[in-house]
């Protein structure tokens, strides 16, 4: 009986990440610590995979951070594993960079449910992957990044193709070469992280690549986007005591100023870090620094320099602190 599976099983044969690893045969053999070892080696391969493809990478986040200056969202999709890592990345914008929740969005074949069970043939459905994005309005401004470590995942292909078709910039995120996803997106980012110490199991070195990436991305667009001042999370939203209290060490380094002078800046600007820094480095009043920075767009460093033409609150002059400490 020919089964109906034969030509996926075969398609899925010739991908590095499906590859069988037989002198890895014997390894539930082996004592725990030597598996660690294997399993730590194997591990450190991810990063060398992904400095290979830095430029695409780099060209990939510079078009993104384009389209979001002029209010475009970032979008992934993704099934499984790589979809509810591109849900992870997303939740974690709005705590680190204060984005809204609508800018950076994750998508999962299945939807919320996928996240924790899986969703029978979800993944297999380019026309669910078109549906969510329709579900979203998508526009020419928006970027969407498929996530698939075959490359070949139906859900994150369609989703590709559908917003290439409607003029939204497209990444697809693999970890085959020559992958269906790369070929249907603008930037093909292929990591090619080779076979998995369990053959088939692209949670492990696939993930981790993939999660490297997705750091990049959505890390380095908020740079390119001024939500940072040097390495400080200036557009942190404190929403607990850990936070409130990260919140005032960032305006410390990035301005040496006495714990009075923070709680007082950070007491007029609402608990706004950004805003904290300006009143402080630029030495202007709280309504002046909200108004430098949406002048700015959100930029601090712009703002600052445009706080050196800005009479403070006394006239006085901006301070020489200019920049992060070693506060």
């Amino acid at each position: 009986m020919t089964s109906p599976y034969g030509e996926l099983r075969a398609q899925l044969a010739t991908l590095t990440t499906e590859a069988f690893r037989p002198e890895l045969a014997d390894i539930d053999r082996l004592p725990t610590l030597e598996i660690a070892r294997t399993m730590n080696g194997e591990d450190a391969s991810v990063p060398a995979a992904i400095a290979a493809r830095l430029p695409v990478i780099a060209d990939a986040i510079d078009a993104t951070a384009e389209r979001m200056a002029r209010g475009g969202r970032l979008i992934y999709a993704g099934a499984g594993t790589a979809g509810r890592l591109g849900v992870l990345d997303a939740s974690e914008c709005p705590p680190t960079f204060n984005t809204d929740p609508s800018e950076v969005l994750g998508l999962i074949a299945g939807g919320p449910t996928a996240m924790v069970t899986a969703v029978e043939g979800a993944e297999d459905s380019k026309e669910l992957a078109a549906a969510d994005l329709d579900g979203l309005k998508l526009t020419a401004d928006d970027t969407v990044v498929g996530i698939s470590a075959s490359g070949r995942t139906p859900y994150a292909v369609g989703a590709v193709e559908h917003a290439r078709g409607l003029g939204a910039l497209t990444i697809g995120l693999s970890c085959n070469a020559d992958s269906a996803l790369a070929a249907a997106a603008d930037h093909g980012i292929e990591v090619v992280t080779g076979p998995e110490f369990l053959t088939g199991s692209t949670r492990l070195k696939a993930g981790t690549a993939q999660k490297l990436v997705l750091n990049m991305i959505s890390t380095i667009t908020m740079i390119r986007l001024g939500k940072t001042y040097g390495n400080l999370m200036v557009d942190v939203r404190a929403s607990n005591d850990k936070l409130h209290a990260r919140s005032r060490r960032i305006v410390a380094l990035a301005t040496g100023a006495s714990d009075k002078e923070i709680e007082s800046a950070l007491e007029a600007t609402d608990g706004e870090v950004k805003n904290a820094i300006l009143v402080i480095l630029g030495a202007v009043d709280a309504p002046t620094a909200s108004t430098l920075l949406s002048r700015a767009k959100g930029n601090l460093r712009a703002a600052l320099q445009d706080a050196e033409d800005t009479p403070g609150p006394t006239d006085s002059a901006p301070g020489d602190r200019t920049g992060p400490t070693d506060a």
